[in-house]
């Protein structure tokens, strides 16, 4: 199957925690746990951070990141992969570079240097507790491809999936969505979060869904319970 790339954005909602060592010090960094973190740590033997949010002291674009994360990754044979991320905390809103493939902990200090050094400011340290909740929007490079009309997955996590709804959803709207659908089917212990994909045609919305061993019957399954909700 051919592999489609491209530019759109996911919001999700998580419990997040603070990244207090092993970083450039008074800096304030964030950890994102994989939503599926207990079941996928059963098959690794190495404990690696899944998302890491270097807190900027201004918000930065998506373009300078990618010239960024492209020039670290080709000077220390790294594979990074940045993007622009918005991350809300309560009524607070902080922007900075999500990255992925950080493949130790320890390599976090390492990696923020080197975007330090690539000419990024970062946000003060502030106190964050552990499992705190916040609204995570990230712009993102899409890898996926087509299952049948109107759903996707993504060829590097068989396990993702994405599918097409009909018109744009709000964040309440979404969530209050989500949890009478979720109290309502067969398919159960899913995470699910909204976003766009960005072509050609304008802005198609889509939904991410991710459990172990999902498979298109259980994609179709919520796909429809949503399409009801939105029609």
């Amino acid at each position: 199957m051919k592999i489609r790339e491209l530019i759109g954005k996911i919001t999700l909602q998580e419990n997040i925690s603070p990244i207090e060592r092993n970083k450039v010090s008074g800096t304030f960094v964030i950890h994102i746990p994989n939503p599926l973190a207990s079941y996928y740590s059963r098959f690794t033997e190495v404990n690696r951070p899944n998302s890491i949010v270097l807190v900027t002291k201004n918000p930065v674009s998506f373009e300078i990141i990618l010239r960024a994360t492209k020039t670290i990754n080709d000077k220390y044979e790294l594979n990074l992969d940045g993007a622009k991320c918005e991350v809300v905390i309560g009524r607070n809103k902080y922007s900075g570079i999500r990255i992925m493939g950080i493949d130790r902990y320890t390599n976090i200090d390492k990696v923020q240097t080197a975007y330090r050094d690539a000419g990024f400011e970062f946000h003060k340290n502030i106190k964050l507790s552990k499992g705190t909740d916040a609204i995570i929007r990230v712009n993102k490079f899409f890898n996926i491809v087509d299952v049948e009309e109107g759903i996707y997955q993504s060829p590097h996590n068989k396990d993702r999936y994405y599918f097409e709804v009909p018109r744009y959803m709000n964040w309440e709207e979404f969530r209050d969505i989500t949890f009478d659908i979720k109290n309502n089917i067969s398919v159960t212990n899913y995470d699910i979060a909204k976003g766009i994909l960005y072509n050609k045609d304008g802005i198609t919305d889509v939904l991410r869904v991710l459990k172990p061993n999902m498979t298109v019957d259980m994609v179709r399954e919520i796909r429809e319970k949503y399409l009801d909700r939105l029609s």
